[in-house]
């Protein structure tokens, strides 16, 4: 059961395009109201500049501050919302994984920070050079968006690898939860795509150790080296991430959303949220959906 409403690139589509949508921020926000107005998911990448304007923006549960040259990104999956200033002004742009790379298959998303783990913020502070670089790189964007000159496309993807460079010089260290590491690099990303897809009924860290051959002694020593954190960890913050996602709607009694996440105790189910969020899961929900 899908509580939370997924948006699809092509609801933003005038007609098929080509996996990507550019727009000022303000007409975006008058044009889709009715869309973006409640908590969603997005099966896209969602990248804003905001240039006017004041507010507070809501990703996965976190808040961060809207002011200008405030840059959010988001990788498919992630829940957000926000509340903003009607002065608010700005550029949107949305593209789809096809979209970057079937012109570009040399280089994956994920390699830069902000994509590279969700444990990363999605928050980059622009100011000074940096801001006016990447407002730049965003006007073009939409100018050549609107037109209809030759290799459009291209540009299109030449401009937006450009806004992500920017945005990875400007990412500042602190930004960076998530310690790269090539030698460990596709156990992370191996590991963090098994905990996506198994952790309702997988949550023992046993399993995705045998999963990638590997000890569980070394795989908490390349997660604690990474990730600053143990496999164990990982699993639950997956957990509580969809149990917060599940508890916004009042569709769902505790004891369903406990069940759908595997955990046919509910009172276990309660004490594990409590234990690491100080909120039982009736207080979680009275508090974000009053």
């Amino acid at each position: 059961m899908e509580n939370i409403p997924i948006l699809h690139l092509d609801q933003f589509l005038l007609s098929g395009g080509n996996g990507v949508y550019i727009n000022d921020l303000k007409t975006h926000l008058l044009d889709h109201h009715n869309k973006i107005s409640h908590p969603h998911k997005h099966n896209f990448y969602l990248n804003v500049l905001f240039t006017h304007g004041e507010g507070i923006h809501e990703i996965d549960f976190n808040e961060f501050e809207v002011k200008p040259g405030s840059f959010f990104v988001m990788a498919p999956g992630q829940v957000h919302h926000w509340e903003l200033s009607d002065n608010v002004k700005g550029f949107v742009f949305l593209h789809s994984k096809e979209f970057f790379m079937l012109r570009d298959s040399q280089y994956e998303l994920d390699e830069f920070p902000f994509f590279y783990s969700k444990q990363n913020t999605p928050e980059i502070v622009l100011d000074g050079e940096a801001f006016s670089s990447v407002h730049d790189l965003c006007h073009n964007l939409l100018q050549e968006y609107k037109a209809s000159h030759e290799y459009k496309a291209l540009k299109i993807h030449s401009l937006i690898t450009l806004v992500y460079i920017a945005l990875t010089r400007a990412y500042s260290p602190t930004n960076h939860k998530v310690k790269r590491n090539s030698h460990y690099d596709s156990t992370i990303r191996t590991l963090e795509h098994l905990v996506e897809i198994s952790y309702k009924d997988e949550k023992g860290p046993s399993y995705y150790a045998d999963q990638l051959n590997i000890t569980l002694k070394h795989l908490n020593r390349i997660c604690n080296h990474v990730l600053g954190t143990s496999v164990s960890q990982v699993i639950t913050a997956r957990v509580l991430l969809e149990a917060k996602r599940l508890l916004m709607f009042r569709d769902l009694s505790i004891a369903e959303v406990a069940n759908q996440l595997g955990y046919s105790d509910y009172s276990y189910f309660s004490r594990l949220f409590k234990k690491h969020t100080t909120q039982t899961p009736q207080q979680f929900r009275k508090g974000y959906i009053q």
